[in-house]
């Protein structure tokens, strides 16, 4: 069903939004890092649904009916401006607005593509003319620490009687990712190299935070397919920097990483954007997965 029919049908069937009356907050994030921070800020006194189901690529999400009229039922959504096309048509239909909604953007604006490779290298400015921006802003654990206070203040407003447990919830996650910020530093420190190819252009905020420099083999959606050109340039690139690694991704299709693997005798490794959990990494969370992409990167790279 087109992404205007699921939304009109929901909003037919959609009652009034819910107060703060409740002893629990009703909390919706639309991809899994929101959910991550959510949760845990929210400890026990809220309940946290994720729009993204596991193993769903949150680029392609479709909203049910239901999902909509939960979005409408909720004290709070958190959510990424332009992530995900029909979230964003359902907060604008539902006229969502104040304290209720929080675009994650309004804490940490994007940044183009070239500006954040400029910060990556050094210079302070664009290494190349690339305008797109990159929605992937959780991939920096500073980002994210942003992020966590960010939503802690807006529970705090929404549900003012657990105000002190919110805040205090969410500077106990921004010291945690902090933490792992200063791992990420050390880890990456020293390495002989500093090129990373990925099967998606989705590392562009880890690569400006820790000084590397990306290779992607697809775009901004995974779903794109490259031109035998750029498959070419990149095999020459992974030639001529000694990259050892050719990185894919859970909920992404290997089958090009792989042809390019094969072509230049490096290996397949997972670095994991952190979309969404899979079967495979059900046990995990935001901290774990972070700490296995820097093992990865460590042992791709050479660091000491």
């Amino acid at each position: 069903m087109p992404a205007g029919a699921v939304l009109t049908a929901a909003l037919a069937g959609c009652g009034a939004s819910a107060g703060t009356g409740s002893e629990e907050l009703s909390v919706v994030t639309a991809a899994y890092p929101y959910q991550f921070v959510a949760e845990r800020v929210a400890g026990a006194r809220a309940s946290v649904d994720n729009l993204t189901a596991p193993g769903v690529e949150p680029h392609d999400v479709e909203l049910t009916p239901q999902q909509v009229a939960d979005i409408e039922d909720a004290d709070l959504l958190v959510y990424e401006r332009t992530l995900q096309t029909q979230v964003d048509d359902a907060v604008d239909q539902l006229g969502l607005e104040g304290d209720r909604v929080l675009d994650v953007t309004a804490v940490v604006p994007r940044e183009e593509a070239g500006a954040l490779a400029g910060r990556a290298d050094g210079s302070g400015a664009a290494a190349h003319d690339d305008t797109s921006l990159d929605p992937h802003i959780w991939l920096s654990p500073v980002n994210l620490a942003d992020i966590a206070r960010g939503v802690a203040d807006r529970m705090a407003e929404v549900d003012a009687e657990n105000a002190v447990t919110y805040r205090s919830n969410g500077d106990a996650l921004a010291a945690d990712l902090r933490t792992l910020d200063q791992r990420f530093r050390e880890g990456l420190r020293s390495c002989e190299r500093t090129t990373v190819v990925t099967s998606h252009d989705a590392f562009r905020y880890l690569a400006a935070e820790y000084g590397l420099e990306l290779v992607a083999i697809a775009g901004i959606e995974p779903t794109e397919e490259p031109s035998p050109a750029r498959q070419a340039e990149i095999a020459d690139i992974v030639a001529a920097e000694g990259v050892t690694t050719i990185f894919t991704e859970e909920l992404v299709s290997p089958a090009v990483a792989e042809s390019i693997a094969q072509e230049t005798g490096a290996e397949l490794a997972v670095l994991s954007p952190i979309e969404g959990l899979s079967d495979e990494t059900t046990d995990e969370d935001y901290l774990s997965l972070m700490q296995q992409n820097l093992a990865a990167l460590r042992k791709a790279n050479g660091c000491r």
